[in-house]
């Protein structure tokens, strides 16, 4: 009997759906998309082993699990400190137009959030996530403005003691481990406030009048998640016009 209930709660604790996460492309509602900074995308695989399927998750500060709007970007496996220049990898993955969001108050980011690992959780029952959003667009999310990444995956819910406490017990004795590969994408949204105005600018990728998000879970491991990069539509600066076609204009 006891060996039995000691397997149901395993099993019951193993599909608890919470994880080591990571974002993956997102996309604003005028348009553009972008991975989150360090993404390493098909390179990196979605099922295997821990090591190689973390290498691009990005983890924040230790100890910041329930202060989302701390300063800096985090660091991943693979990149190290994760930097803005790194926004210009980003698009060469994902493309040369940023997502497009409107600043009306109707404007979305949407994305993808790759649940890598099981040793996580999401911040509440629902399996939503944290936001800050950056207008800097330089990591000073101290400064910013906290919103809320909604998403249907299931999630834990922070205070869930009764379950952690489960979990720790089937890993003492070995019938859980620690971590297992779960490589689930879900689906998650973001609005952005009315008004919003992005200042960033990445001499790297040339790109100007952009704002940073961070998007991420509140595991007391990480926390674990991603930055990503957009602007408001309509306020992306023009291509510079050829030297040649500068100089004409000037004679004339």
């Amino acid at each position: 009997m006891y060996t039995k209930a000691i397997v149901v709660l395993a099993l019951s604790a193993a599909t608890m759906v919470s994880a080591h996460g990571n974002v993956q492309v997102v996309t604003g509602d005028k348009g553009g998309n972008v991975t989150a900074l360090g993404i390493k995308g098909a390179s990196v695989a979605k099922f295997g082993a821990n090591a190689q399927t973390e290498q691009d998750t990005t983890v924040f500060g230790k100890g910041t699990a329930n202060k989302p709007m701390t300063d800096g970007l985090g660091k991943t496996t693979d990149n190290g400190a994760l930097k803005v220049a790194d926004l210009k990898a980003a698009m060469v993955s994902s493309g040369s137009t940023l997502p497009q969001v409107s600043n009306d108050g109707t404007g979305t980011l949407t994305g993808t959030w790759r649940i890598v690992t099981s040793d996580g959780t999401a911040n509440d029952k629902q399996g939503n996530l944290f936001a800050v959003l950056d207008t800097t667009g330089t990591g000073a999310y101290s400064q910013g403005t906290q919103l809320v990444a909604t998403s249907d995956m299931v999630g834990n819910g922070k205070g869930n003691v009764v379950q952690r406490t489960v979990e720790r017990a089937l890993q003492s004795v070995g019938l859980l481990k620690r971590a297992t590969n779960v490589g689930a994408d879900a689906p998650f949204s973001v609005k952005i406030p009315a008004g919003t105005t992005c200042t960033g600018n990445d001499a790297t990728s040339g790109m100007t009048n952009f704002c940073l998000m961070k998007i991420a879970n509140n595991n007391n491991a990480g926390p674990f998640g991603g930055n990503v990069a957009f602007q408001i539509a309509g306020t992306a600066a023009p291509a510079a016009a050829p030297a040649a076609k500068r100089e004409e204009a000037f004679k004339a």
